[in-house]
């Protein structure tokens, strides 16, 4: 995939967004004569809840959880679009206006939300905001799906949530949850059970803000200077002095393993890589989001982890 601006905390760029996304949501929904009426087609014990989700990831697991009880939009699913700057389609407005159910992200990752949720106001929807929910404020680390305990949080806020608003279904939801986390995420849970038993406390870099959650849920020691994982994200330059400790880092074999984001791979961060390759450094990748390919988001979460195993694995000898 060719290098893209990152979809992470750019807060330049959403400021220069913000404007004319505020400017055209309510002519969105002016435009397409949003309705609140909710459809009456029913499945089981009540209504089917139409979701609209912010983001695939949190879509996937709102599709998993509510079954054929649900009916999921996920307003941005191709790998290359940027939260930040996206700007809302008539159709999304749609999606958000006949919605009983909404997931944002929050956190400055998709501020474009909340500004469509607000033009499109509907007094029996609720919204759940993943950052409020995790208690990760403004400023911090939006990518909350890749810690393992707050996805863990949203699932049972999202199961609890459909129960809230279908009370007949609650039974249903309850046993899809209890399957899904049993079974669905099995390989998931198994791995980062594995990989924080056996690399606890191993020291690794990365390319930017995204990995720090996963380190944080694995028990590995991210060293790579915060600052410097946040410009990578944030589409801004590092300082010098932070790239030069990262070169350091990768130079003397600080880190075990190398993590990027290769929907990121800026020319900084390919030198990295190409200098940890060459320092014998294992590599290992991970995405901002699921690509084409990837069937949910356990089976994308899942092999992602099965390759930073194996480069810690080789890394370590264990």
């Amino acid at each position: 995939m060719a290098a893209r601006p990152a979809p992470g905390r750019r807060l330049p760029r959403i400021l220069l967004g913000l404007s004319t996304a505020a400017a055209t949501l309510a002519a969105l929904a002016a435009a397409t004569g949003c309705s609140t009426t909710r459809p009456t087609n029913t499945a089981g014990g009540g209504p089917v809840i139409q979701v609209a989700a912010a983001e695939n990831f949190w879509g996937s697991l709102a599709a998993q959880l509510g079954g054929d009880r649900v009916k999921v939009t996920t307003i941005i699913s191709k790998p290359d679009a940027d939260p930040h700057d996206y700007e809302p389609t008539a159709a999304d407005a749609r999606a958000v206006a006949s919605a009983r159910y909404v997931i944002v992200n929050g956190i400055g990752y998709d501020p474009w939300a909340k500004k469509m949720i607000d033009a499109n106001p509907a007094g029996d929807r609720t919204v759940l905001t993943v950052g409020d929910l995790v208690g990760v404020k403004e400023g911090g680390n939006p990518h909350r799906w890749y810690s393992p305990d707050d996805v863990h949080k949203v699932i049972a806020r999202i199961a609890a949530d459909y129960a809230k608003l279908n009370p007949g279904d609650a039974g249903y939801f309850a046993q899809r949850r209890k399957d899904f986390e049993a079974k669905d995420l099995s390989r998931y849970n198994s791995l980062i059970s594995d990989i924080k038993s056996e690399y606890a406390g191993t020291p690794i870099g990365a390319s930017e803000s995204i990995v720090a959650p996963l380190a944080d849920g694995l028990g590995l020691k991210l060293i790579t200077p915060e600052a410097y994982l946040d410009a990578i994200s944030e589409g801004s330059d590092p300082t010098a002095k932070d790239k030069a400790t990262v070169d350091q880092q990768i130079k003397d074999r600080q880190i075990k393993v190398y993590v990027y984001n290769s929907q990121n791979s800026t020319p900084d961060v390919q030198a990295q890589v190409a200098a940890a390759r060459s320092a014998g450094i294992p590599v290992a990748t991970v995405t901002e989001t699921p690509g084409p390919g990837d069937a949910s988001f356990q089976d994308w979460q899942a092999r992602q982890l099965d390759v930073l195993a194996q480069a810690l694995a080789k890394a370590t000898g264990k």
